[in-house]
């Protein structure tokens, strides 16, 4: 991670005699410093207390324009590490996509850390979705996905034994939906349902929110072309780094 920092004279039309807030002011600068390739995906801003030090102003001025960034989805705060630019949120139309496909669509790099990789007895829920037996061995999955370094969600998946042949490699490498395409597995229906709750401990530690902070959540069972069910995902995201577009027609 790169640490950015912007010349005084990036602002040295800062008007103070103006009607235009400081904080507006200074907002506009910093995005366009973002959106011109000035301060690149993944750079880590300078601190509120030096910048405005650096530049005259006050911390609630700094903290202000800085907030007017994070509203728009240009950086996030990351705790432990600072501000971060990220280049926009990812807003995800609801298909039969994956997350690792949304996000390079987007333009984003996307990354995964392998949190869980084995094989478990299905839980009444599960086999409920799957239309197994409960008890029946299938594969879990966990993982964090990340876009430029910033973790965005975290993705629990549980499949059939026989459609999970993947290694950890390949499960840190590739989307889930892309390994099942390469078994020839095509995924022709899904039903889904996307909601909100607060994050578990171990999420907001993961994605670097504050504890209990809001998380979007989505759930979703996908079939094959024969009906069979495929996998069951129980996902979290970060609310300030994704959103779900869905197109509504009227009959």
């Amino acid at each position: 991670m790169t640490d950015a920092k912007l010349p005084a004279d990036h602002f040295a039309d800062l008007d103070r005699s103006s009607p235009i807030p400081l904080w507006f002011q200074m907002s506009t600068r910093l995005e366009a410093a973002i959106l011109g390739g000035q301060l690149p995906a993944g750079a880590r801003l300078e601190n509120e207390v030096g910048l405005g030090e650096r530049l005259g102003l006050s911390r609630p001025t700094v903290r202000r324009a800085i907030q007017e960034l994070v509203d728009k989805g240009l950086v996030v705060r990351r705790r432990g590490i600072g501000t971060q630019v990220v280049h926009g949120p990812v807003t995800r139309n609801v298909e039969l996509t994956s997350l690792f496909e949304d996000l390079t669509d987007s333009g984003k790099a996307p990354t995964t850390r392998l949190l869980a990789h084995q094989v478990v007895a299905a839980d009444e829920k599960t086999a409920l979705a799957l239309g197994i037996e409960v008890g029946d061995r299938v594969s879990h999955v966990r993982r964090l996905r990340l876009a430029d370094g910033v973790p965005v969600a975290v993705l629990e998946n549980y499949l059939p034994l026989d459609l999970a042949p993947f290694s950890d490699a390949d499960l840190a490498a590739q989307g889930l939906y892309q390994l099942l395409r390469a078994l020839g597995v095509t995924i022709r229906v899904a039903k889904q349902r996307i909601g909100a709750r607060a994050a578990h401990a171990d999420e907001a530690q993961l994605l670097e929110i504050e504890p209990r902070g809001a998380v979007l959540t989505m759930t979703r069972t996908a079939y094959d072309a024969s009906g069979r069910a495929v996998e069951v995902g129980h996902h979290c995201y970060r609310p300030d780094l994704y959103s779900f577009s869905i197109t509504l027609v009227d009959k």
